[in-house]
């Protein structure tokens, strides 16, 4: 009876573990929905209304370092707090942010009373920013919830492979936006490409020639397809409210919740159980804030993100204006770009558990120099280069950064334990999220800056960068290449090195 009662546990903890995993992959995705959005918004908005670039690059870099210090917040938050309700409203709460962000333009009539110049455009970019600021401070209840629930589910032998899988939801749901938002700026909107006026407008707002042919056709592009930028905000956002109920009906939160018992192998030394306020504080300074490995993959994760973020944040707009493509087909190869994201996630997770004994930071190396090599051939290609070399080349610097960006949330929460692994991904994420300082702000004014002392190479410059910073951030991987895999063996020190 004995052995027939502990095969029904197992069973069922094995269906809870495969929910729990599924449910958490669809709603983080959709978190993606609400947030990568914006970077197909941002042609639209140039076009129509002259918003700079560096302007979006301040915005950009306003919303990322908000979205960091959430992600730390939360992730106090997501240690004590049950991960269903916390997943669930702040994904709501994000798709409320986008449905306002498209009614952005309608305000800021309503504020200054005008629909043009620049006290309306001022106000508008004024209230993208808020909106944004909302929605990446509810967009911070995203992953620490999920870091809680995946490291109470998945024994720490297992979680570099099954984190992995779980870790494609953000490349699923950003590479889905992409290609949903291509197609909407591309399908969607009012055609005014015959209203003399508006393209006399876009023409002004882009800084192109209405008597060059080529540049005529862009003008016209934009035109043709005035004011699609909303439903990049309101599409997402409907489907964003169906997920957060969604994950309210399907979440649970640890195994004890359910009647199960927890991961065995998993203890700590200092056992903070949910009355002992002072054990959770020592736990913290223990394994988090004292932990000098976790201190190393924060920074490793700067130099990640600022690649990661350059690609995908200004991805439709470089693709648009340095290689000529439509913007269906920048989000097309924005998706490609995520989809063989996905596929290293789950090669470097593979590989850490198969060939590294779960050290995910050696992996981590390897993915880096092989990141920097293949955005140094994007670089090298001339400007004939064909649209499936181009997707192919920028594809692999995918597949080879998604590696990283996944195994550090792993290697983080193994090392904090179970017990502070939101909080240590939530301080590693501080570190990812303060590189728009680079990606957002950086990238922005290095593009006007350079275009504006010899046009069209700003964007070569961007990648030299992305290049360089690559490569350091594989040298700071290897300062813990001896690094054990995790924190869970309390008989060692708490730097966990061989």
């Amino acid at each position: 009876m004995a052995q027939k009662g502990e095969q029904s546990a197992a069973k069922l903890f094995k269906y809870w573990q495969t929910r729990t995993i599924i449910a958490t992959m669809i709603g983080y995705a959709l978190f993606y929905f609400v947030r990568k959005n914006f970077s197909f918004a941002i042609p639209g908005l140039t076009a129509e209304y002259g918003i700079s670039k560096t302007s979006f690059g301040v915005i950009m870099t306003v919303i990322g370092l908000i979205y960091g210090l959430s992600r730390f917040l939360n992730g106090f938050i997501a240690d004590r707090m049950n991960a269903r309700y916390h997943m669930a409203i702040g994904l709501l709460l994000c798709a409320v942010a986008n449905v306002a962000f498209g009614f952005g333009a309608d305000i800021s009539a309503l504020i200054t009373g005008s629909s043009d110049g620049p006290q309306f455009v001022n106000t508008l970019v004024l209230l993208f920013g808020v909106f944004l600021v909302l929605n990446n401070m509810f967009q911070g209840s995203g992953f620490p919830p999920c870091a809680r629930l995946l490291t109470h589910w998945i024994p720490p032998q297992e979680l570099a492979t099954k984190m992995s899988v779980w870790n494609t939801s953000h490349s699923i749901g950003a590479s889905i936006v992409a290609i949903l938002c291509g197609y909407i700026m591309g399908h969607m909107g009012q055609d005014m490409s015959g209203n003399p006026e508006v393209v006399a407008n876009v023409a002004a707002n882009l800084g192109l020639d209405t008597s060059n042919s080529e540049q005529m056709a862009s003008i016209l592009a934009s035109a043709a397809h005035y004011e699609a930028w909303r439903w990049c905000f309101w599409i997402p956002a409907m489907i964003a409210f169906a997920g957060a109920v969604g994950l309210f009906i399907t979440l649970r939160d640890t195994p004890k919740s359910v009647g199960l018992s927890e991961l065995p192998g998993t203890e700590v030394s200092t056992e903070a159980s949910e009355g002992s306020a002072d054990e959770y504080k020592q736990l913290l300074r223990r394994k988090v804030f004292c932990n000098p490995l976790i201190w190393i993959l924060g920074v490793a994760n700067f130099f990640v993100y600022i690649v990661r973020f350059s690609v995908l944040d200004w991805g439709p707009t470089f693709l648009k204006e340095a290689r000529g493509l439509s913007l269906a087909n920048a989000g097309w190869t924005v998706a490609v770009f995520e989809i063989f994201g996905i596929i290293g996630m789950l090669v470097a997770g593979w590989a850490t558990d198969k060939y590294f004994g779960g050290r995910a930071h050696r992996t981590c190396v390897l993915c880096m120099a092989g990141a920097a090599l293949f955005m140094g051939i994007f670089w090298m290609l001339p400007a004939t280069a064909s649209l499936p070399v181009l997707i192919v080349v920028l594809a692999m610097a995918g597949f080879f950064i998604y590696g990283p960006q996944a195994l550090i949330g792993i290697a983080a929460a193994n090392q904090a334990t179970k017990k502070a692994a939101a909080t240590a991904n939530g301080l590693t994420g501080i570190f990812g999220y303060a590189s728009v300082f680079v990606s957002g702000l950086g990238v922005g004014a290095l593009v006007d800056y350079i275009n504006s002392v010899n046009p069209g190479q700003g964007w070569d410059w961007v990648f030299l960068m992305m290049i360089g910073i690559a490569i350091v951030g594989g040298l700071v991987f290897m300062l813990m290449w001896n690094a054990r895999r995790d924190g869970y063996d309390n008989n060692t020190e708490h730097n966990n090195l061989d």
